[in-house]
């Protein structure tokens, strides 16, 4: 019986012959090529499909936002005044009070301080504003020097234009409210501050055990952990922004209305008061305040010469150290925005949600920065709104 040769494996450096590639004309690479194209055509058709009903699902929640804007309004609002407030109730945890005392004690500040800010500031507003076409009136023949030539070439124009004859004089209709007005208006406010209020107390007092209940239902100990440092993380950082935005701010009304006292300019109060709040609304809160106070100098300015607008050029230039100095440097980087972020977030949520929404845009935009920097997945939005 012979034995089989022994089979020795190649040497080094010896070349194995490989089986043949199939030809590029085979026929199983001409019965996969349809199949390919199919399934790039498939992946196309369905990403064209997903940024449809991803732009559908854009569309239908800021309709819904829209919509539902006299509950939201409130709602992100107490949530804000809560974030604000939540370190001094959690200081007073550490001093072992009941968050209920703290609560209570901060909510009473809060209802007596808005109490007798809008005592103050009721009745000066509303003499304003029923005082301003009068006021509109005295002012109208001090211009007359600077008036005078425009109107005589507008004269000259129509005269070109349409003759001799002279066009009958617009009538207008003098501004006032009734007591109606005031009694229908007057329940919802009350109702509106009373919601915000209660939303405010319960968020103090209950916050923590809702971010327990958060951490109770992540899964595993490592989530538990992550998720734990999230929500404190954004929680300090958010109520950080708060209180300096909110100092800030009452530091500038009060520089303004003590400004406006000096030069002597009818109710000063009010005047900071509307600088204040506008100042939430970075760069055209300036500008509308700016514009605001030159109209108020004016009408209430004995004579037509340039130092009436010696307070505005003052505010300007308390504005501009204050947005380009003071604020940059208490705030750092961190907190720093580009404008061109801040203008379009201001005509997405002014066009939403009207004048609350253009006072909030801004602290809802530092805030989702805040939370897309410490959430994984959405680091790219943080870093396109930051400056």
């Amino acid at each position: 019986m012979s034995e089989s040769a022994p089979v020795f494996p190649p040497a080094t450096g010896d070349v194995v012959a490989m089986p043949p590639a199939p030809p590029a004309s085979s026929p199983a690479l001409h019965a996969g090529a349809p199949r390919l194209a199919a399934a790039r055509a498939m992946r196309r058709h369905l990403r064209a499909l997903r940024v449809v009903l991803n732009t559908l699902l854009l569309l239908a929640l800021l309709y819904t936002i829209t919509l539902s804007k006299a509950l939201l309004i409130p709602l992100v609002l107490a949530a804000f005044i809560g974030l604000a407030l939540n370190p001094i109730v959690a200081f007073g945890a550490r001093l072992h009070l009941p968050r209920w005392l703290t609560a209570s004690v901060l909510m009473l500040g809060l209802i007596v301080g808005i109490g007798s800010g809008v005592g103050l500031l009721a009745q000066p507003a509303v003499g304003w504003f029923h005082g301003a076409p009068a006021a509109i009136k005295s002012f109208v023949p001090k211009l007359r020097s600077f008036t005078r030539p425009l109107e005589a070439a507008n004269r000259a124009t129509q005269t070109l234009v349409s003759g001799s004859s002279r066009a009958p004089a617009p009538q207008t209709t003098p501004i006032s409210i009734s007591t109606w007005d005031v009694v229908a208006t007057t329940p919802k406010v009350l109702a509106a501050v009373l919601g915000v209020l209660l939303l405010v107390f319960f968020f103090l007092i209950y916050g923590d055990s809702m971010l327990r209940r958060l951490v109770e239902i992540t899964p595993g100990f490592t989530y538990k952990r992550h998720a734990v440092s999230i929500v404190r993380g954004i929680q300090t950082e958010v109520s950080r922004y708060l209180l300096t935005a909110l100092l800030i701010n009452a530091s500038l009304g009060a520089a303004t209305a003590g400004m406006l006292w000096l030069y002597k300019v009818p109710d000063p109060l009010l005047w900071g008061a509307v600088a204040m709040f506008a100042n939430f609304i970075p760069y055209v809160g300036a500008i509308v305040t700016t514009a605001l106070l030159a109209v108020v100098c004016m009408l209430y300015a004995s004579d037509a010469s340039l130092e009436v607008f010696l307070p505005v050029l003052t505010f300007a230039g308390i504005t501009a150290v204050e947005g380009n100095l003071i604020t940059p440097f208490i705030q750092g980087a961190s907190m720093r925005l580009s404008p061109i972020a801040i203008l379009l977030w201001l005509l997405v949520w002014g066009w939403l949600w009207g004048i609350p929404g253009a006072l909030l845009a801004v602290p809802m935009l530092t805030c989702t920065k805040l939370i897309c920097e410490r959430v994984r997945g959405w680091e790219w939005f943080a870093h396109i709104v930051q400056r």
